[in-house]
Formats: structure tokens, sequence, C-alpha cells
């Protein structure tokens, strides 16, 4: 080896003795930082995670032990479970989101450090994301809505949900898109960005309302009597426990048509139980005004009155 080439290999040597004490230290550093910023800031996720879980838990584990605080805690069970699955999917968004800015960030650092010029590159970077954004605001306006959808808990899998456009089961909740399938078993794909309003029909609970006819010369105070204990019978029987959250309520005189005297009885239920809760309550009114010996509406131009006329509702 010559003389030449001993200086050339010796101040390449040196070259990259400095670069690495130099640039290629911070570069390391970097790297290092990064790493450690995104596990703290993943940690202090799980952390809020989780505590936010175990106060829900907590909550719940402190209902009373009474009849209504049992009935309560199967009604709100559901809730819990979808609590919990909520927070575990926006913890793993945000870890989502802290890895890619931590990571854009450090990979900026990088490049700078290296000597690769970023001024070009972020002046393409923003005329790029001018033009994604113009070309794609359904779809950032699909995820926020998701975002927002899953942080408030406004639905979950199934649930029974009205979206304007389709009235279904929800099946599968993203980011993006939202699957319901309806009474004829027809698939929708609803865009989140493009629901303007739900109506959850399946939440906390539902109220079964159960209008009752009866002759217009009844004493309204005795027949009030007669159905309020109907309901009563029905709360105290335990095969209706947790689907009658509470003892059905008589609101009163709901209308007088002609010789028809119409009453509203209001009834709380689970969500899922308030058409079965309402078909067995209007039979148990119906047997009890037979017991007591309640008329009925009289014979009319279209046929016999009758007892137990019915709408519902859900709260």
């Amino acid at each position: 080896m010559t003389d030449l080439d001993l200086r050339t290999t010796l101040l390449t040597a040196e070259r990259v003795q400095d670069w690495l004490l130099t640039d290629g230290l911070r570069i390391l550093l970097t790297i290092v930082l990064a790493l450690v910023v995104r596990w703290l800031l993943h940690r202090l996720i799980a952390r809020v995670v989780r505590t936010m879980t175990d106060r829900t838990s907590t909550r719940h584990d402190d209902t009373d032990a009474s009849r209504a605080g049992r009935i309560w805690a199967q009604a709100t069970g559901q809730a819990r479970a979808r609590h919990q699955q909520r927070m575990a999917t926006l913890g793993s968004l945000l870890r989502s989101v802290v890895t890619f800015v931590v990571g854009l960030i450090a990979t900026l650092t990088v490049m700078d450090l290296v000597g690769i010029p970023l001024g070009p590159l972020l002046a393409s970077a923003g005329v790029g994301g001018v033009a994604l954004g113009f070309g794609a605001q359904s779809l950032v306006k699909d995820f926020l809505s998701g975002i927002f959808m899953i942080l408030e808990d406004q639905y979950g899998v199934g649930d029974v949900v009205d979206t304007g456009e389709a009235i279904g089961t929800v099946e599968e909740v993203s980011l993006r898109v939202t699957r319901l399938r309806d009474a004829d078993g027809v698939t929708w794909y609803v865009r989140n960005g493009e629901v303007l309003r739900i109506g959850n029909l399946s939440q906390h609970r539902a109220t079964a309302i159960v209008d009752v006819p009866i002759a217009y010369d009844e004493d309204v105070a005795r027949v009030t009597e007669v159905l309020r204990e109907a309901g009563e019978r029905m709360l105290a029987d335990p095969s209706w426990e947790g689907r009658l959250l509470d003892a059905p309520t008589v609101a009163g005189v709901e209308s007088i048509t002609g010789p028809t005297m119409t009453i509203r009885v209001l009834a709380e239920t689970s969500p899922g139980a308030k058409v079965e809760v309402q078909r067995e309550l209007r039979q148990r009114l119906k047997s009890a005004l037979d017991g007591a010996g309640v008329k009925a509406p009289p014979v009319g131009p279209f046929g016999y009155g009758g007892f137990g006329g019915a709408t519902g509702g859900t709260k």
C-alpha cells in the first residue's frame, strides 16, 4: 500500500469516526429518545384506559343490593361491557396516533441530521396534503365522525338503531362505516360521516305503553287501583325480574271519545323485553278488569270496543 493510499484510508476512517461521534451519536440519541417517548406515552394511555375502566367497574359494583338495584345492575351490565370495549378501542387508536406522530418527528429529525434538505420535501408534502384534503374530505369526515361516535357511545354492536336511511341491528362498527341488518335481512353499510342523527332503540331502558279502554261511566279511582295492583303482581313475579324494571305506573285518563274512556299504563323494561312485557301486561290488565267487573266500552258501529289497545315507546 502506498503512502497516498494509507493517508486516504486514515482520512476516511477519521471522517467516519468524527461522524459517528457527532451526527451518528445524535441520530442514535434521536432514535432512542423517540422509542422512550413512545413507550412512556403508551404507558400513560394504558394507565388512563385502565383507570377509566376500573372506575366504571367500581361504580357498577357499588350498586345497592335491593331488588331495584339488582334489576338496574342487570339492565346496565351490557352498557358496562360496551364502555370497556369503547375504552379499549380508544386506547388502541391513541397508541396508533402516538406511534405515527413520534415516528414522523424522529424521521424528519434524522433526515435533517443526515443532510437531506427538508424544505422541498415539506413543501411537496404540504401541496400533496392540500390536494388529498380536497379529494378525501368525505373520508376524513367519516373517520372523525367514527371517533366521536365511539367516544360518546352513541351505539354499539347489538343495538337496534334508526340512522335515518336505515333501521336495523348493528352488526359491526368501524371508524369509517357501520354495518346494519334490517328486519328483512338486508345488510346496510352506512358511512359514519353521512349520519346526521341516530335513534337508539336499545340503550339503557325502554317504556312499554298500554292504553286500556273502559266504559265512560266507570269509576276512574277504582279502575286505577285495579290496574295498579295488577302491575304490582306482575312486578312480584320472579319470572319477570330483569325484564320489568319497576312497577307499572297508571298515568291516568289519556283520552275520552264518546262512550269510551282510555287509561294509559306505563312500564319501564329492559330494552330487549319491551314487546313481551307489553303483551304480558296487557293480558294481566285485561284479566284484572274482568275479575273486578269493570265494563268495557259499549259496542260501536264498527264492532266491540274491548280492552287492551296498546302503543309502545322507547327512551
